[in-house]
């Protein structure tokens, strides 16, 4: 029998911290048939979707996304946490549970009217997604599309891009 995704999924409870359960991606990335039906999996929820650029958040969104763009034959572009891009940027600032980050995207990354999906290997309270989609809408893209392996439907990430067409391979119903 073939396995699933979520077969390949390793669960760590309590970390980091107590009630917390782990989904540790690793496990899929270092079996070839794991990563191949997550990235297969990944491109299914593009089917139909018109698209000109696949944008990856740091750092697992690079891994996913890359491919992704790979596959497509579209362009790849980054984005990362403050002060890692070296040319001229656009920023957004967002809050986190303890505090705020920043992440950046260069200014030439995406141009006016062109449409961006977004790529990350989780969704959780979709912070880290929805800067990158004002970063995105800032540059004069537009977000076609927000792309997840993996969901955790407790932390309502989903309600929070209500604006926004996002899909995930696996949905976990806790945190």
């Amino acid at each position: 029998m073939a396995k699933k995704l979520e077969d390949y999924v390793r669960t760590i409870p309590d970390f980091p911290e107590p009630g917390i359960m782990f989904r540790d991606i690793t496990t899929v990335l270092k079996d070839p048939d794991g990563l191949k039906l997550a990235i297969d999996s990944m491109m299914e929820l593009l089917d139909g979707v018109d698209y000109d650029v696949v944008a990856g958040a740091e750092s697992r969104g690079f891994i996913f996304g890359a491919a992704i763009a790979y596959l497509a034959h579209k362009p790849f572009v980054l984005i990362r946490k403050k002060g890692k891009l070296p040319a001229e940027t656009v920023e957004e600032t967002y809050d986190l549970e303890y505090g705020t980050a920043t992440i950046e995207m260069h200014k030439d990354a995406v141009q006016p009217g062109q449409k961006v999906v977004l790529v990350d290997d989780l969704i959780a309270t979709g912070g880290t997604i929805e800067a990158a989609a004002h970063l995105t809408e800032k540059l004069g893209g537009k977000v076609v599309k927000m792309i997840f392996l993996m969901e955790l439907e407790g932390l309502k990430g989903r309600e929070r891009l209500k604006g926004y067409d996002v899909g995930s391979v696996i949905k976990y119903p806790g945190k």
